[in-house]
């Protein structure tokens, strides 16, 4: 049987759809890296997404496979064999599924040097989350050797690859009221991370399995029948199989955007002033702790100073996520965000980004406090000149800002810094906080 298998990888196109498995995904993967440089699980949920492309790129070749038979005109003389058909399928449906489950793996040898030197932590979901995508471009492969065999057309392979890319996308999009459904029965639906502590629901996982796993029987089966009432039974495991699979996932919202509460926790330097990160960033803790611990010294100047940073890992997103609220007393928030190679991203706007969020006291009021007046005080602390503010296209509000800073910088200090308190006391107060600043 594995001598038979060698022929079947070296002379089939299975090793083929595997190299075409792996330059798809290849090129997806690193047209975008900054979806997925954050850490493993990001890895393993964007690869997920990709079979949108991936799986029916194997169904295709499935389909190509399996009327390979037909196109060389053997069809009569392999079914005249005495092997049983189980048999004489398995080394086809073998070389294949090995070949694009190889591709699909590939994607994740290629990838993984990317970030192997920033990403720390992983978590035994991701490796749920790869072999449940291998098992899907296998699947896939398979059920387009059975197409290809009871339809032997050219057109089997483009009709295939469009109906699968209809099907993984189209299906869920018909489901938008049963989130539930359209996620178990498409792999890349829900795979894209809102959050860096987003991971995939165990149950989802299993039930995914469960049906997968039945369609590889019914697949299996239909390989190996003849008659019209025998490949009727094939769908029977698939019957059982789905039937499991909907009585395991949770029916709820708890299904999308799940959050792995270890990924949230902190991990903290040893010394003070104490910096902490999420363990999911864990690797940044180096770079985000000079930078943290700068804009903590610099807030030291105000009255009731925090004297902890820590990352902000409250996120809307997931169920059991918590909402977000008002900043913890003596604790400066920050948003911690991935660049495209794993590091910190905008590092020089740690700083500034921290003490205006202090100034501001995000959170505790309801609508929000933006004004000119937090921007021109956050950049006097800093010590440099404000920049425009990112997605405000009125020149008229970023002079105002300058203005507003320049009045301060010409202040004696100690009059300037009385007047940034009091700025941060009216945040607290969810004050007016305009004029405040204007008679500089």
């Amino acid at each position: 049987m594995s001598r038979i298998l060698r022929i079947e990888l070296r002379r089939s196109a299975a090793l083929w759809a595997g190299l075409i498995l792996l330059l798809a995904g290849v090129v997806m993967c690193y047209v975008a890296p900054q979806r997925w440089s954050s850490g493993w699980m990001a890895l393993a949920m964007i690869e997920r997404e990709y079979l949108v492309l991936m799986a029916p790129l194997a169904l295709a070749a499935g389909a190509w496979q399996g009327r390979r038979e037909s196109r060389a005109g053997l069809a009569e003389l392999v079914e005249s064999t005495p092997r049983p058909r189980l048999q004489r399928v398995l080394p086809v449906l073998g070389a294949l599924g090995l070949a694009v489950i190889g591709g699909y793996l590939a994607v994740l040898a290629v990838t993984t040097p990317w970030i192997a030197g920033t990403a720390r932590y992983l978590p035994a979901a991701a490796f749920a989350v790869v072999t449940v995508g291998a098992l899907t471009v296998a699947v896939a492969a398979w059920l387009g050797i059975a197409v290809g065999r009871l339809w032997p057309s050219i057109a089997a392979g483009p009709v295939l690859a469009c109906a699968g890319i209809g099907w993984l996308m189209g299906f869920p999009a018909a489901l938008r009221g049963q989130q539930w459904l359209g996620m178990l029965f498409s792999p890349m639906y829900g795979m894209s991370q809102f959050s860096d502590y987003e991971t995939v629901s165990g149950r989802l996982t299993v039930a995914q399995t469960v049906w997968l796993v039945a369609l590889v029987v019914a697949v299996y089966v239909l390989h190996g029948v003849e008659d019209r009432r025998a490949r009727m039974a094939a769908s029977l495991p698939l019957v059982l199989g789905v039937a499991v699979a909907v009585t395991v996932v949770p029916h709820d919202r708890s299904v999308a955007h799940a959050i792995d509460p270890v990924a949230r926790e902190l991990v903290c330097t040893t010394d003070a002033p104490k910096v902490c990160v999420a363990r999911v960033h864990s690797a940044l803790l180096p770079e985000v702790t000079p930078r943290a611990r700068q804009a903590l010294a610099l807030l030291a100047r105000l009255p009731q100073p925090p004297a902890e940073a820590y990352e902000d890992t409250a996120t809307t997103w997931g169920s059991g996520a918590p909402k977000p609220g008002p900043d913890p007393a003596g604790v400066a928030l920050m948003t911690i965000t991935v660049d495209g190679r794993g590091h910190l991203a905008f590092p020089d706007d740690l700083v500034p980004r921290t003490v205006g969020r202090v100034l501001a006291n995000v959170g505790r009021c309801p609508g929000g406090l933006d004004s000119p007046v937090l921007r021109a005080a956050t950049y006097w602390l800093v010590g440099t000149e404000p920049p425009d503010e990112p997605g405000v296209d009125d020149e008229r509000w970023n002079d105002h800002v300058r203005q507003l800073w320049q009045g301060l910088r010409r202040l004696p200090e100690a009059r300037a810094l009385a007047r940034v308190a009091a700025v941060r006391e009216g945040a607290l107060r969810c004050a007016d906080l305009e004029g405040m600043l204007s008679d500089t």
